[in-house]
């Protein structure tokens, strides 16, 4: 289940595909919106991290910052940041541990692998509190961004 709306967002430094440090604290005073994604270059996740790409005006507007949260190699983000003109972040958490903190985890993924993050989203305010929560029932279904976009305007 995702963070509870209301709840303190959990602290986390991953690695970007620039393989740079990116803290929760460096967002401290801004909207963040947290997109889970299972795994690079799958269908759905390549749609989910171009919808945001697509949207990030939108998201600028209402003065919140876009990453995307996924365990792929940050050589692997990379190469896929490259080739979907992704605009933001993309977070390596390779060891698992900000996905476990945001109540992200998936065990059981497909063909037998196991370990890696839930599609969803999460909204953190520039005070650090969740103040939005989604995660998809199956990998394979997309995030609600009309839901996502009616949050974020709620809050601005």
């Amino acid at each position: 289940m995702a963070l509870t709306i209301g709840s303190k967002a959990p602290d986390f430094t991953l690695i970007n595909t620039e393989k740079k440090e990116v803290s929760l604290k460096d967002f401290a005073g801004k909207t963040l919106v947290i997109n889970f994604f299972p795994a690079a270059f799958t269908g759905v996740c390549t749609e989910q991290m171009c919808s945001n790409r697509d949207d990030l005006n939108f998201y600028s507007s209402l003065g919140a910052s876009v990453v995307g949260v996924s365990v792929d190699m940050p050589f692997t983000l990379g190469v896929f940041k490259t080739q979907n003109n992704i605009n933001f972040d993309l977070l390596s958490d390779f060891n698992k541990t900000m996905i476990r903190d945001y109540d992200m985890y998936l065990e059981d993924f497909a063909l037998g692998l196991k370990g890696v993050a839930k599609r969803g989203v999460t909204v953190v305010d520039g005070s650090g509190t969740v103040v939005y929560a989604e995660e998809t029932a199956n990998p394979g279904t997309q995030v609600n961004f009309a839901a996502l976009k009616a949050a974020l305007e709620k809050i601005r």
